[in-house]
């Protein structure tokens, strides 16, 4: 039988909203300090309304943005001086949400801090850093995970949870994709610098969850191609990707990514999917529509969470996403309470770096890359096994 759309009732502990200054009596609230202004404005907004956080302060280079942000969420103190925002006794993360290529830096300064680390996707933007990194996490003792916010978007949770329930059964493949109008995007200066790569700053979203179903992917091939629209926006980089991925089991997987065209209306198709097709059932996380489908047998399903849309959506239209924020930081508190690791950590997401760079050169050279290969190259030989566990 096939159930009309409705709104589902999941909900568990993880996605429950906390009101601004209602503070937790089950653990101390942890002391944020957020750098990057813009793509940060969420994980302000995230942490001013979480039980288990306080903003602490802020940074950005930019003096005039960092009065602004303060003013729009209520922040009393914020600096341009990422050192003296370190030195603050009473901030035990870093929120990291800079352009890509300057994350290294950044992890690392909150690392020799002594601060725990949640740091935007993509975690790096090449692997050339990635030993120095790992290296200073484990020296640290202190948690580092990517900001893989898809993960923590209701329908995504949703199909792990059914996924992981075994209504499915045993994975065959995974498709996601990200495809979106993002010519907007071009207004901010650095993205039309040599650095930035669509390959990181939207595959990234994909890719990650085809790990998370398939963490075994080692070997990428599949093509890139910069288009007119992108060209004619100032992109140096492809903003179009076609990926077939192969796990070491045979499994196979497929990613796709468009940034810079017209997108189908979302009643046909979605922007951001990722879809799972199982040897019992099938289903598909839809992200601007807040649908989960499945099938199983002779049942079918579409479940709608409609109704927690201005919990996620909270300004900026679909351009900013305050829940999914709110979601991976009370886990990340949450995981450190209980001595538990936050995933996606340091090792998942060099791993995810590695798969992008892989997609990079398998678009560059038109030849299949092994994942393990290229982590060979930068003395990270076993991280793949290491996390495919």
């Amino acid at each position: 039988m096939y159930a009309a759309v409705r709104d589902h009732a999941y909900r568990d502990d993880r996605e429950q909203p906390f009101h601004k200054n209602k503070k937790s009596t089950l653990m101390k609230p942890l002391g944020l300090g957020v750098l990057g202004l813009g793509e940060g404005r969420s994980i302000i907004s995230a942490g001013v309304r979480s039980a288990l956080w306080d903003v602490v302060c802020l940074c950005d280079t930019n003096a005039r943005l960092a009065q602004e942000r303060c003013a729009e969420f209520g922040v009393e103190q914020y600096t341009t001086d990422y050192e003296a925002m370190l030195a603050d006794p009473a901030i035990d993360a870093i929120g990291i949400y800079t352009p890509d290529h300057l994350h290294a830096d950044h992890i690392l300064a909150a690392l020799a801090a002594g601060k725990h680390v949640i740091c935007t996707k993509p975690f790096i933007d090449d692997l050339s850093r990635a030993r120095e990194l790992l290296d200073a996490q484990v020296s640290s003792g202190k948690a580092v995970m990517v900001g893989q916010s898809t993960r923590f978007f209701e329908p995504f949770m949703r199909q792990r949870e059914h996924y992981e329930s075994g209504a499915l059964g045993d994975l065959v493949t995974v498709e996601a994709s990200y495809s979106a109008d993002h010519r907007w995007f071009l207004d901010k200066p650095w993205a039309r610098q040599a650095a930035f790569k669509w390959l990181y700053g939207g595959i990234s979203h994909p890719a990650d969850l085809v790990r998370w179903y398939l963490p075994n992917v080692s070997e990428v091939m599949g093509y890139a191609y910069l288009s007119a629209n992108g060209r004619e926006g100032g992109l140096v980089n492809p903003d179009t990707y076609h990926f077939v991925l192969k796990a070491s089991d045979g499994r196979i997987a497929r990613v796709t990514g468009v940034y810079s065209c017209p997108t189908v209306p979302v009643e046909r198709d979605s922007p951001m999917t990722c879809i799972l097709r199982c040897d019992l059932g099938a289903s598909q996380a839809d992200y601007h529509e807040l649908h989960y489908a499945w099938t199983v047998g002779k049942q079918a399903a579409i479940e709608s969470f409609e109704s927690k849309r201005d919990y996620y959506f909270r300004f900026g239209g679909n351009s900013h996403h305050a829940g999914e924020y709110q979601n991976y930081i009370e886990y990340f508190a949450r995981s450190l309470a209980a001595g538990e690791t936050p995933r996606p950590d340091v090792r998942e997401g060099i791993v995810t770096v590695a798969l992008m760079q892989a997609m990079d050169e398998a678009a560059q050279t038109e030849q299949p890359v092994r994942i393990a290969d290229l982590l060979g190259r930068y003395g990270l030989e076993g991280l793949l096994a290491e996390t495919a566990r």
